[in-house]
């Protein structure tokens, strides 16, 4: 079969995507929901996500080219490796947890698994919820204001034709975190709310700041629009155009592209600096965003976590394979 090529296009400088580049599919949102859950072999990463094995190996290697994971032999005969995360990472855990936080108010599947977790520092069950910084006050995009950055400029952005992709249910799969998946693991998705978020409400505004191709974006405001997610006003004076405007639904993803752009910022930075400054506006500050423990409010980190995993029909428990 005849590959296409990707298509190169330019959009504003984002830290955001350069997250999405890496992690802004929805195999790899998987095999990271797994490896949150305790996964650390292959057969377990392929068993959890239902994913075929060429898929999953395919975006193994890519975690660990991006210096994501590594490879660590557990036999030595046979050979055979398992995966640990790097501190690149772990830094993505207030991902995870914003996005665990964000289905549960707003996910619709059923059958889903559910987790219980608890927090070690002050021994309780805990459902994190994103916080500012400096004054704890959980965190509004409404309470948030923006100017460019010394990195502001654009960038290219690959947008590859391969189709959306989603997990073939074996009937062991654990899928934990489906509707953000669906939304976060489509880079589209993401860069349209990214625009949305900014102030951009109208398509060619939209279709000017991602470069989306036409028919492609006005899908995606359509399922987003399906989902809950945006909702389309129209202009009273002029019935050809319309606004599209954050749900509570929508607006509560913020604090995820918010992890994913502390992240970009961190480890994939532009040269000249951040490409976008946030304040947040209650306490005059620069918002830089945490996952708070609901219990006690201190900042939850991968090592002070145990995670339980439980559904109706099974347990699933990798041992002491997280814990490692």
């Amino acid at each position: 079969m005849e590959r296409s090529a990707d298509k190169v296009q330019y959009i504003r400088t984002c830290s955001i995507w350069r997250a999405l580049e890496i992690f802004g599919d929805v195999p790899t949102l998987l095999i990271l929901q797994s490896y949150w859950l305790g996964a650390r072999r292959f057969d377990d990463f392929c068993r959890s996500t239902g994913l075929l094995k060429t898929v999953v190996s395919g975006r193994l290697k890519k975690l660990v080219e991006n210096h994501c994971l590594v490879k660590v032999a557990y036999t030595e005969r046979p050979r055979r490796f398992e995966y640990k995360a790097t501190e690149e990472l772990l830094d993505m855990f207030p991902t995870a947890l914003a996005m665990l936080h964000w289905e549960r108010k707003w996910g619709s599947a059923k059958g889903k698994i559910d987790i219980r977790v608890t927090h070690s520092k002050c021994g309780e069950l805990t459902d994190p919820h994103s916080a500012c910084v400096s004054c704890r006050g959980e965190v509004d995009a409404r309470d948030i204001d923006w100017e460019p950055g010394p990195g502001i400029g654009e960038m290219p952005a690959v947008y590859s034709r391969r189709r959306r992709q989603t997990s073939q249910s074996n009937g062991e799969t654990t899928e934990l975190l489906d509707e953000v998946t669906q939304i976060i693991g489509d880079r589209w998705s993401a860069l349209v709310l990214r625009a949305v978020f900014t102030g951009l409400n109208q398509f060619q505004e939209i279709l000017e700041d991602t470069a989306i191709s036409t028919n492609i974006l006005a899908d995606r405001l359509a399922d987003l629009c399906d989902g809950g997610v945006l909702r389309r006003v129209e202009e009273p004076n002029d019935l050809r155009r319309a606004n599209y405007r954050l749900t509570d639904k929508g607006r509560d993803i913020y604090p995820i592209l918010i992890t994913l752009l502390q992240w970009g910022d961190k480890w994939r930075p532009a040269p000249q600096g951040p490409p976008l400054l946030l304040t947040h506006r209650p306490c005059g500050e620069r918002l830089e965003i945490i996952m708070a423990c609901s219990s006690c409010a201190h900042e939850v980190m991968p090592h002070d976590t145990s995670v339980e995993v439980l559904s109706d029909e099974r347990r699933i428990d990798y041992g002491a394979r997280r814990r490692a």
